[in-house]
């Protein structure tokens, strides 16, 4: 898959068969869209490309008090639709400017000059340009005029993709991670920097690498203890390691800021400023205060037996 970030030097794409979202999660609804893309491109021997935006285009047109949980970063999003076997994914800066030109404008100068299709799939309650005024009856109306085809996504395939990235979403924030990686349709992941922490896990027998999280709109699972895989960038060997991760205020020692650990199993590489990635696998329980330290390192010993039972 060929990456283009920003629309200036776009390529001349061969019957190019287009559709455009933020396919944030890259489920397994995206993938229906995705497949459907594919056999239009096959049929036709087009060009399949995807039109996405960055940012978020919600971070530019809604009020910033609402927020943003993303279930992938653009890096992710990225990753996961190179796999699908996409020609072209084209990331579009979406700016006030961008966001605020007319419908028609939004028709004519970004659609049609810099991609030329041949077909368009869109969704029936796609909305572009200024005051999202433009909809699929308005690339209908132009579709003679630009000699592109229009097809329709169903409503009932667009009605699946909102619920499932909102039910995954909610999985993510209530511990149900078998229902995320089941919608998904692969396991959930993030990525962090390996950080100095207080070396408490190494006094307690579990040493473990904290993680600092870069991108505060990534979505990440709500606290508790975790059985977990683990990645390392920039090591010689790329083999998925096992491991269990907590997520929280460590209540026992009195944290006062919520931290990501990771305790990789049978690992003790040097690995600060390193970004290691985490398949969560499974939730196995809740943040608990323990009397003792003595009583907290019997628990992780267990946490330990039950991650490796699952991994």
């Amino acid at each position: 898959m060929k990456v283009h970030h920003g629309i200036e030097s776009l390529p001349a794409f061969r019957n190019a068969v287009v559709t455009i979202g933020t396919f944030d999660g890259v489920h397994l609804g995206h993938r229906q869209i995705i497949e459907k893309l594919k056999e239009e491109a096959q049929a036709i021997g087009g060009e399949t490309v995807i039109i996405t935006f960055h940012p978020h285009p919600r971070k530019v047109v809604s009020s910033p008090i609402l927020g943003i949980r993303l279930i992938n970063t653009l890096e992710e999003r990225t990753e996961l639709l190179g796999q699908l076997g996409i020609d072209h994914l084209v990331i579009v800066p979406f700016t006030e400017v961008f966001a605020n030109q007319p419908a028609e404008e939004y028709v004519r100068d970004f659609l049609v000059a810099k991609f030329k299709p041949h077909t368009i799939i869109i969704g029936y309650d796609h909305r572009f340009g200024r005051d999202r005024l433009g909809d699929y009856r308005m690339l209908e109306k132009h579709a003679a005029e630009y000699r592109y085809h229009l097809k329709e996504i169903p409503k009932h395939i667009l009605d699946n993709i909102a619920i499932s990235s909102t039910n995954i979403r909610q999985a993510l924030l209530h511990n149900d991670i078998k229902t995320a990686g089941k919608l998904l349709g692969y396991e959930f992941f993030f990525e962090g920097e390996v950080v100095h922490g207080d070396k408490l896990g190494r006094k307690l027998g579990y040493p473990t690498a904290n993680l600092k999280i870069h991108n505060d709109e990534k979505i990440i699972p709500s606290n508790g203890i975790y059985a977990v895989y683990t990645m390392i960038r920039g090591l010689a060997h790329d083999s998925r390691l096992k491991g269990m991760m907590s997520i929280g205020f460590r209540p026992t020692v009195d944290g006062k800021k919520r931290v990501i650990e990771v305790n990789i199993f049978d690992f003790d590489e040097e690995i600060y400023g390193k970004t290691l990635r985490v398949y969560v696998k499974k939730y196995l329980r809740e943040e608990v205060k323990f009397n003792s330290l003595e009583e907290l390192i019997k628990q992780i010993d267990q946490d330990k037996i039950e991650s490796l039972k699952v991994l």
